[in-house]
């Protein structure tokens, strides 16, 4: 504060009369000097006011309105002083509180019944913030400039702010980004992101512009980014990001169309990902007993006595339980021991466990489309039924996100869906699901609507009718689609209360949740209509479709909503409960303050609720940590897989794979090792305990199942449909996985994505640079140039990355086209660099 104003303190009641006297004193407008004399009077009484004056009558704020009064009437005069901005030159400290008293007369105007909408009402505040704003983004401090936007609901006015530059765009554009998490209206949320979109845009700086397009879930825009993005590398960049997002989106013309929709189609996956494996040396096949690792349990001394000379007896459950371990580890890498060198291993399992091992060839061969359809077509002409369907489904899992122009998939399966062997239609509808999912393909939709209106009833059909729904909510997922949405409610309408009993009929109510993922209010008038079901599913599918809705937005209402259900106690047909559980982590997934809340209320669920809460809340845990072993959560999922109820014991054994997928945790590794000594005499827990091994050790540690990428920013909603069903079975474990629906674990594959960074040149070959890997820090709204990550380490790419490290480049020879360093990333040389010379 100016010295002088410090001697003013004491007198600061003595010029309020006078300024009051001064305002009651009719002569003074005819005066101009005296109006000049009032106007400065007050702009003191203003600034005076901030320390002074009274917080609830906002004086600083009147005064000013009341100066800026006096100075348009010396306008209108012709008298007005030429002099330098009126608000800046009192200070930073001044504009701070001006602006906060601003919003605060805003928001009074408002809730006393002023339009909001309305301009003219608001002129005199709106006129200040016209000044303001730009006198905040000039000065470095963009997020108070932000925050008054906000706070007077006229965000708007960014987009024409001459003073937002090369400079100051991406702290702008993070800190409305980060900011949208917490907007509770939908509408605020997608003005925020669509506004920084409109600066990027502005700033030409289209991969940016592409991530908050898909982050808002707004995709018509693609196609004109595309055509203003002269920048060849750029493109190509912005085609990596929508393959890994599994955007089914074509380029529709120009010399380079396809070979960028060869990147959108993720056609060079299964290449990058073997040559990565080769790079990290770890080509080797593994076979499960690598995995097991039995001869270090501490019971081995035992059984080698008790078994000396005798036959080890093969079991059809620990074969199947082999099967999946060897196909996830194996997954991408073409090459394993149990089934490519020989049939052998095939033929160890039973009926459906034939159909796993034959599917499982699908997750070997991953991604590699050409090679695969060679190996697995001998199988497809196989005598067995089960091995039939296996390589039906192997075609399904091959193809998963790669886009082929041959369509293999669709026309190898679509035959099996209109034909009339049950196993078959079972395969080749989960097999659809798999291959298209995310695509939106209105041929496949077609041909599995059709199983759906089929008119057969019985189990049998059921299963087929559940198992085709789900498959429909993978290929749309998050795509709103009317058609496919009508069909499934017309379903769980129509239905017997004995084909809604069946134990697969909660695929169907997740298939409808899954059209609606991430969607918040669009799935609004679907929940009255499932809310119309009398059935107890009815429950059950109205707070799954609620949750999937508002997946991943953070919405504390809904949370609360949710908490809401969990209040009942119930001992049965508590399946709502569970979902509303799983719910609770789904809502919350992504963003910290939410993640840490969530897991606070969950402590309670489990001190208070009865069995059927507690049961869901491993799986919960799980989707909150997808692929990142917290110590705290691999703690808590510990705790809980020793429990003495089998049903939460086994689900926080398989949420103990999910939370540690593809990460090679040694910890989590040692705990599954023990429990698999611990029940070694319970088939349905042992199973578990392998999945989670399969999965814990998936893609011998390069791949990742966490559908959140490109910097935390992104949700992939394939990858978390793909969860979302591996979770919802856990629902009734019994009846699903742990009965013969095992492959559905298989949706996993569309989950799994090479958690590696690779840096490549504008011709897509290898360019091994160093880079700095580390802990990602929060850089939003920070002064100046705040590190971005913390204790790294230097490696020459390609380097893995885990769920919540980021990575930045460590040279200054080269420049990346990305601003987030994540998957494939282009690279150029910096034309400014100069190599130092050594000495």
């Amino acid at each position: 504060v100016p010295k002088l104003l410090k001697f003013l303190r004491p007198h600061f009641a003595e010029l309020k009369n006078l300024h009051v006297a001064l305002e009651n004193d009719t002569s003074v407008l005819s005066d101009s000097d005296y109006t000049l004399l009032r106007a400065r009077l007050a702009d003191i009484l203003s600034v005076l006011a901030m320390t002074m004056g009274d917080d609830e009558d906002r004086e600083s704020l009147k005064f000013k309105l009341s100066g800026m009064k006096d100075y348009d009437a010396l306008e209108q005069q012709g008298k007005r002083p030429v002099e330098e901005d009126n608000l800046g030159c009192w200070g930073h400290e001044y504009v701070r509180s001006l602006a906060g008293e601003i919003g605060q007369e805003y928001n009074k105007r408002v809730i006393d019944g002023v339009d909001p909408e309305n301009d003219e009402a608001f002129s005199d505040l709106l006129g200040m913030v016209d000044v303001i704003v730009p006198f905040h983004i000039s000065h470095n401090a963009e997020a108070e400039a932000v925050d008054l936007l906000i706070e007077v609901q006229r965000l708007e006015k960014l987009k024409n702010l001459d003073s937002i530059d090369e400079k100051n765009y991406s702290r702008i554009c993070l800190y409305l980004i980060k900011t949208a998490d917490f907007m509770s209206d939908p509408e605020d949320l997608a003005e925020m992101i669509e506004i920084a979109y409109h600066l990027y845009v502005r700033q030409e700086q289209y991969f940016d512009a592409l991530r908050a397009a898909l982050r808002s879930g707004n995709e018509e825009v693609i196609p004109e980014l595309f055509a203003s993005c002269n920048d060849a590398a750029v493109r190509k960049q912005m085609c990596l990001l929508l393959g890994r997002h599994r955007v089914n989106y074509e380029v529709g013309d120009g010399d380079d169309a396809e070979e960028l929709n060869e990147l959108i189609g993720n056609v060079h996956i299964g290449e990058q990902f073997l040559k990565l494996a080769q790079d990290l040396d770890v080509m080797e096949a593994k076979n499960p007993e690598d995995i097991y690792k039995s001869h270090l349990a501490e019971t081995g001394g035992f059984s080698r006595r008790r078994d000396n000379g005798g036959v080890q007896v093969d079991s059809a459950r620990a074969n199947l339980a082999s099967t999946f371990v060897n196909a996830f580890v194996n997954a991408g890498f073409c090459q394993d021991k149990l089934m490519v060198p020989d049939n052998e291993w095939l033929y160890k399992n039973k009926d459906h466990g034939m159909m796993s091992a034959a599917a499982s060839l699908g997750s070997i061969l991953l991604w590699n489309v050409e090679e695969g359809l060679t190996q697995i077509d001998k199988f497809l002409y196989s005598s067995e039924e089960y091995v039939k369907a296996g390589a039906a489904l192997a075609v399904g899992i091959l193809s998963t996100g790669v886009r082929n122009d041959a369509d293999p998939a669709l026309a190898l399966l679509s035959e099996h869906i209109e034909g009339t062997s049950h196993i078959m239609k079972c395969a080749a509808c989960t097999g659809l699901g798999i291959a298209y999912a995310g695509s939106g393909r209105e041929d496949v939709i077609e041909l599995l609507i059709g199983v759906i209106e089929s008119e057969e009833t019985g189990a049998d059909a059921m299963l087929e009718t559940s198992l085709a729904g789900l498959a429909l909510g993978m290929i749309c997922v998050g795509k709103c689609n009317d058609e496919v949405g009508s069909v499934l409610v017309q379903r769980l309408m129509e239905a017997s209360d004995e084909d809604l009993d069946h134990s697969h009929a909660r695929y169907l109510c997740l298939g409808l949740g899954l059209l609606f993922l991430g969607k918040m209010e669009k799935a609004d008038a679907m929940l009255e209509a499932v809310k119309t079901v009398e059935h107890r599913i009815g429950k059950y599918a109205a707070v799954l479709l609620d949750t999937c809705a508002y997946a991943g937005s953070g919405n504390v209402l809904k949370v609360q909503e949710m908490l809401h259900h969990c209040a009942e106690h119930l001992t049965e047909n508590a399946e709502h409960q569970m979902a509303a559980v799983i719910g609770i982590g789904l809502i919350t997934m992504g963003e910290d303050t939410g993640v840490e809340m969530a897991l606070r209320s969950f402590d309670h669920l489990l001190h208070y609720c009865e069995l059927p809460i507690k049961r869901a809340v491993p799986l919960a845990l799980a989707i909150l940590h997808v692929s990142n072993p917290e110590f705290s959560v691999i703690d808590q999922l510990s705790r809980l897989s020793h429990d003495p109820d089998n049903e939460i014991s086994q689900n926080a054994i398989l949420a103990m794979g999910v939370v540690s997928a593809g990460t090679n945790n040694s910890r989590v590794a040692g705990l599954l090792r023990q429990l698999s000594e611990f029940y070694n005499k319970e088939a349905g827990h042992v199973f578990c305990v392998r999945i989670a091994q399969a999965l814990l050790h998936m893609g011998k540690g390069l791949l990742t199942l966490n559908p959140i990428h490109s910097d935390r920013m992104l949700t992939c909603v394939t990858a978390l449909g793909a969860l979302l069903t591996l979770i919802h079975s856990g629902v009734d474990l019994k009846n699903t996985i742990l009965d013969k629906s095992h492959f559905l674990l298989y949706y996993l594959t569309c989950a799994m994505s090479p958690r590696m960074l690779i840096t490549v040149n504008e011709d897509l070959t290898w360019r091994p640079v160093t880079a700095r890997v580390g802990q990602a820090v929060e850089t939003v709204g920070q002064a100046g140039k705040p590190k971005s990550i913390t204790g790294f380490q230097t490696h020459t790419t390609p380097v893995l990355l885990q769920s919540k490290e980021r990575a930045e480049l460590a040279t200054d020879e080269v420049l990346s086209v990305a601003s987030v360093l994540e998957g494939v990333v282009i690279l150029r040389d910096n034309p400014d660099y100069e190599a130092t010379e050594e000495k």
